[in-house]
């Protein structure tokens, strides 16, 4: 054998050597294929997996507590620069600002019955016809035209209950649970009511059958689907421990709706801090400071119970929490309450009447410790609940209501409103925009039991400088009379509005059918 063929069978050998790992290689590719396959078919499928489930919890129904205090001033809790400058802190709602967003422009409006008809359907309450609380006539609340907050969640799945003041009809038909709550405890009227029985003209006239509304105020139990029953009379004995039945009415109805796995909306539209201010037995004297500081520890101490159960039952994180009230502060000397900063009594057109505090939570959801100025409307909720929900909006009326849910959610730093027109009863007496306030009409010294003035010319705020509404023409505001003209379209555009969906009258009977129909 020559050299050559040595050398060329070493070479092939040398070769075979140095080709057998690539031939390896080559054999296991379809394996390796095949794993790199497997690979990426599971980060899809575990991207998918997050992207079901991140839906799966968007379309989540939370459940919803509305707390609704009654005549509860702006200043009253400590986060709200109260607490313990009106008698005694309130570490529990304080705590769930922290835990969430609070408004300092969340405005309502200025009277019981319009305030609770408003955030129950989404509407200016003169569009219900109930602009104003009833003085006159007996018949008086919602009609079974309005499609009411409970109705739109009971027809999205939720049980729905209310625990406290209905105040939006007391007549056979107009009752909670006539307009869409499953369950009722509480009053149909309003607390001022409670005194009655303790006056012996009371009852002399009721005896003489002077009126069909002239009777006692009680304490109402109800179910969906049967007329609500009469528990017991209402009155000054009942009064200071009305909440405390409210608030466990309500724990038992979060309870069974938790254990039945069913999403629920639980509107507490308690009695305090309605006249007459009063604190439970339980609260009484507890602070050391007087009436308001024990029902500020009482108002705490619930709120706190509430917040407490949700922990217990594990359904904190999906639960919609919200604190706010119906109106501002009270105006009776001996029960009045505290605007903080702003002025004015509840039925009166100032900020002090309409700005309230609003503290919300969802946690996940809503970004802890937010607070912002954006202007707000209590009808706002009706949307925004309607929009977390999976909630209809009718379609066949002109709604009000904005859904908040980008900026609630903190996708936005702005509120998708820019103003409102403010109401008095069935008048307008001005419009907000922005910071600017303009009144055509007001009650002297800011008490809603002063005389009515109109004004010759329109009185302009600016709410940034003047909190307290007290100087109407400054230097910097005659200047800027500018900012009537986008108030006026509001006020247009508001009036337009009616053209196409008229007012319901007040008083009027069921069942109603709107006159476009």
């Amino acid at each position: 054998m020559n050299r050559a063929d040595t050398d060329d069978r070493e070479h092939q050998a040398d070769d075979g050597k140095c080709n057998a790992p690539r031939r390896a290689w080559a054999r296991s590719l379809p394996a390796r294929a095949s794993a790199l396959l497997v690979l990426v078919l599971l980060l899809a499928s575990m991207q998918s997996v997050g992207a079901v489930h991140a839906r799966a919890e968007e379309a989540r129904q939370p459940n919803i507590v509305l707390v609704f205090m009654d005549n509860f001033g702006y200043g009253e809790l400590g986060c709200y620069g109260g607490g313990i400058t009106r008698g005694a802190p309130t570490p529990r709602i304080d705590k769930l600002a922290q835990a969430g967003l609070r408004l300092t422009n969340f405005n309502v409006e200025a009277q019981c019955t319009p305030s609770r008809a408003a955030i129950m359907t989404g509407r200016y309450a003169f569009r219900s016809g109930c602009g104003s609380v009833p003085l006159t006539d007996g018949l008086y609340g919602l009609t079974q035209w309005e499609v009411t907050m409970a109705e739109m969640l009971s027809d999205a799945g939720y049980a729905t209950g209310i625990f406290g003041k209905w105040h939006l009809g007391h007549t056979k038909g107009r009752f909670p649970t006539d307009q869409g709550f499953d369950e009722w405890y509480g009053i149909p009227n309003s607390t001022d009511e409670a005194a009655w029985t303790h006056q012996p003209e009371f009852n002399a006239a009721a005896k003489e059958g002077l009126s069909d509304y002239l009777i006692p105020e009680y304490i109402f139990s109800g179910k969906k689907g049967s007329d609500p029953t009469r528990v017991k009379v209402y009155d000054l004995n009942e009064r200071p421990e009305m909440d405390r039945a409210c608030i466990d009415h309500a724990k038992d109805f979060i309870k069974r709706q938790a254990q039945a796995g069913k999403p629920f909306f639980a509107f507490l539209p308690l009695t305090l801090t309605h006249l007459p201010v009063v604190a439970s037995k339980e609260f009484k004297g507890k602070s050391g400071n007087g009436k308001w500081g024990d029902v500020l520890m009482q108002i705490d101490a619930y709120a706190g119970e509430l917040l407490d159960l949700l922990e217990e039952l594990k359904i904190s994180d999906d639960t919609i929490f919200v604190f706010t009230a119906d109106n501002g502060p009270e105006m009776s000397p001996g029960h009045q309450g505290w605007s903080g900063p702003w002025r004015g009594s509840y039925f009166t057109s100032l900020e002090g009447s309409l700005r309230v505090p609003f503290i919300l939570r969802w946690p996940g959801k809503v970004p802890a410790g937010r607070v912002s100025n954006e202007i707000v409307h209590e009808m706002d909720l009706y949307a925004t609940f309607a929009k977390a929900a999976g909630g209809k909006i009718p379609q066949d009326r002109e709604i009000d209501s904005l859904d908040q849910s980008d900026f609630f959610l903190g996708r936005s730093t702005k509120s998708q409103r820019e103003g409102i027109v403010v109401y008095v009863g069935n008048d307008i007496h001005g419009v907000k925009w922005r910071n600017w306030k303009m009144l055509f009409k007001s009650l002297e010294h800011g008490r809603g039991t002063d005389n009515f003035v109109t004004h010759g010319f329109p009185q302009i705020f600016n709410l940034y400088e003047d909190p307290k509404e007290e100087y109407p023409f400054t230097k910097d505001s005659a200047g800027k009379l500018w900012v009537r003209w986008p108030m006026g379209e509001i006020l247009k555009a508001h009036a337009q509005s009616f053209q196409k969906d008229p007012a319901v009258k007040a008083g009027t009977p069921d069942p109603y059918v709107p006159p476009s129909k």
